[in-house]
This record gives structure tokens, C-alpha cells and sequence, in this order.
């Protein structure tokens, strides 16, 4: 078998493999689906001095719904240090208001709007210098169902788009973040 004529068909098979398309359309809203990058920081400067990973691992998904989730995980050597944890994914989407309700009315008509989806806690030092932090996500419905005036009405969400994300985890006494993740 001659294998010089294999290698410009396999060259082609991978290009093609490698090849996304930017944007997937469907009837209810355009996700985004090319490749796109997470940076990854950890700085042992804006930490208690011997802190380190114990459990789980450092990271960061969007989802095919554009939900953000980032991993729980363990440090230890953190001494009696709490860690403030912030997600927050920022979006641009169409929204429509309906009121489904008893007296419905027309559809407001679709607006264009960025919106954010946050999720905030403290993650608590235990026993032993160790610092357990939850999984963190972040929902581009739930938060753009408070995008309609009233909280009883339904927003249907089209060409929803994810902007941005930020996730961050910094210790009480300093100012910046030990852990930082940017994205897409």
C-alpha cells in the first residue's frame, strides 16, 4: 500500500474535522458554538501563604444552553481565611414579554437587551485550614425572566448571545482574587 497518497487525504479529513461553523440558527434563538477560550490566573500572592488545591479541580463550562458552570473543589492551607466567590456571566439576547394569564394580552414586542446572571457566596474556612467551595452556575434564563416588567408574565428568549464571564474566588484581607477565570 502506498502511503504517500493517504497523507493529502488525511491532511483534508483533518482540516475538515477542525472546521466549526459560528453560528448554529434555530427557530427559537442563535447560540454560539465556535471553539472559544477560557484564562485560567491563580495567584499564590493574594492568598494565605501555603494554600493549595486539595480536591476537585480549578475550571469553568459554558453549556449548549449558554449556562456558565464552574467546578467545586477543595483548597487546603488556607488557615481560618473565608473566600468571597463570584460568577457573573454577562448576555445580549432578544426578549419577549407575554401574559399568559387569565386577561392575556399582546405580546410586548421583542426587545433587544444584555442582561447579567450572577451567582455570589462566602465560602467558609473549616477545621484544618481547609476551604470548600461549591459549584457556581450561572442561568441566562432565570435572569432574563426578570427582564419583563412584570413577574408574572413569560419571557421567551431568541438570538441569545454569551458576552462574558467572570469567575473569581478572593480571600478576606486582600484585594484581589487568588483565583480569576475570563471567558469565553
Amino acid at each position: 500500500m502506498r502511503y504517500d497518497r493517504l497523507f493529502p487525504l488525511a491532511a483534508f479529513a483533518f482540516m475538515a474535522a477542525c472546521t466549526t461553523t459560528d453560528t448554529i440558527t434555530s427557530p427559537a434563538r442563535v447560540l454560539t458554538t465556535a471553539p472559544r477560550l477560557a484564562v485560567t490566573a491563580i495567584e499564590d500572592a493574594n492568598a494565605p501563604s501555603g494554600t493549595h488545591l486539595q480536591t476537585g479541580s480549578i475550571g469553568c463550562t459554558v453549556g449548549s444552553n449558554l449556562s456558565v458552570t464552574c467546578t467545586s473543589f477543595e483548597l487546603a492551607g488556607v488557615g481560618h481565611t473565608n473566600a468571597d466567590v463570584s460568577l457573573v456571566a454577562n448576555y445580549t439576547a432578544g426578549i419577549t414579554c407575554s401574559n399568559k394569564g387569565v386577561n392575556p394580552n399582546n405580546d410586548v414586542e421583542s426587545q433587544a437587551t444584555s442582561f447579567s446572571s450572577e451567582d455570589n457566596f462566602t465560602a467558609t474556612s473549616s477545621k484544618n485550614g481547609r476551604l470548600s467551595v461549591r459549584q457556581g452556575a450561572a442561568n441566562p434564563a432565570a435572569s432574563a425572566a426578570n427582564a419583563c416588567p412584570n413577574k408574572n408574565w413569560t419571557a421567551t428568549i431568541t438570538n441569545l448571545t454569551l458576552v462574558s464571564f467572570t469567575y473569581s474566588v478572593t480571600f478576606d484581607g486582600f484585594t484581589q482574587p487568588y483565583i480569576l477565570i475570563t471567558g469565553p
